[in-house]
């Protein structure tokens, strides 16, 4: 079986950690706060000291980490990946960078010798443990069906969307969508109450039509009773959406509501809700507009 690596264990590296060893993968973890890693040994997980000896020991490393400095530094720099490079060695990139970057570092593995290929998810952490996200592929498709087997358990739905950086656009192409509905059902939720509605009623009207989303109907309630347990950071929101500014600049590209957001969101971070979900926009929004949730 496949020996794989996951560099990154937040919460959806580490999410994707547990899956593979709980479905029998041979599975080797590193982090850069160590304690994150340490955390996996009991799901039988051996962790590593570096990136290095992780790619050493493995013929597949996930990255799963913050943005594409960090992808730099743990395949590039001190004890990085390339360092522990071997014949047929292969990197799938999970996290969320722009597919600009993709690109110089999947070009750069290559001057190494090593293959990468961008495979981030669409889906939670919950969804990750039942092997329900979508995965968006760019890169070799023939080195993605080598380890589609590994991925059909992360996974039940693939899209290979073509060249390097091609997996990481439709990520960001994705995660617009993930920012607005979170500011549209905010809003709806704020000014129902602001009218004396019931939001627990415009939610079930909303969920009645074809405008429902999979966030109105599983993360609206929880919204309502101002549950913002995070699964994806405010914070982490905010830095796809400068992402997402950064990509569209140099794609010479105007997203007007996509900026909006940003500063939207940059302004809950400043005030204070960096750390709760991203729905927790939502808590943001009520504190401008002077309202308590009902």
């Amino acid at each position: 079986m496949t020996k794989i690596g996951i560099i990154g264990t937040g919460f959806l590296g580490r999410a994707v950690a547990i899956r593979l060893l709980n479905t029998g993968h041979e599975v080797t973890v590193y982090n850069r706060t160590a304690k994150k890693a340490e955390s996996l040994r009991e799901f039988g997980a051996e962790v590593a000291s570096s990136p290095k000896d992780v790619a050493r020991a493995c013929d597949l490393v996930i990255t799963v980490v913050k943005d594409a400095k960090a992808v730099e530094e743990v395949a590039f720099g001190k004890d990085g990946i390339v360092e522990g490079r071997h014949d047929g060695l292969v990197v799938a990139e999970m996290s969320t960078i722009n597919p600009i970057s993709s690109r110089k570092i999947a070009q750069k593995f290559s001057e190494n010798g090593i293959t990468m290929i961008d495979t981030p998810v669409m889906g939670g952490p919950n969804l990750v443990e039942k092997g329900e996200v979508v995965v968006m592929i760019g890169g070799d498709k023939k080195v993605y069906e080598k380890y589609k087997k590994v991925f059909d358990f992360i996974g039940n739905k693939h899209f290979h969307l073509g060249d390097n950086g091609s997996g990481h656009a439709m990520k960001l192409v994705m995660n617009i969508q993930i920012a607005i509905l979170a500011l549209g059902l905010s809003e709806g939720i704020t000014l129902a109450r602001a009218a004396s509605l019931n939001p627990e009623t415009f939610l079930e009207i909303l969920n009645s039509t074809y405008f429902k989303t999979g966030m109105s109907v599983n993360k609206g309630p929880k919204m309502i009773k101002g549950n913002f347990e995070p699964t994806f950071s405010l914070k982490m929101m905010k830095k796809d959406l400068d992402t997402i500014s950064e990509a569209a600049k140099q794609l010479g590209i105007s997203l007007p509501v996509s900026s909006l957001a940003n500063r939207i969101y940059q302004d809950a971070e400043s005030s204070g809700f960096a750390d709760i979900d991203y729905t927790g926009i939502l808590a943001f929004i009520d504190k401008m507009s002077g309202l308590k949730k009902n």
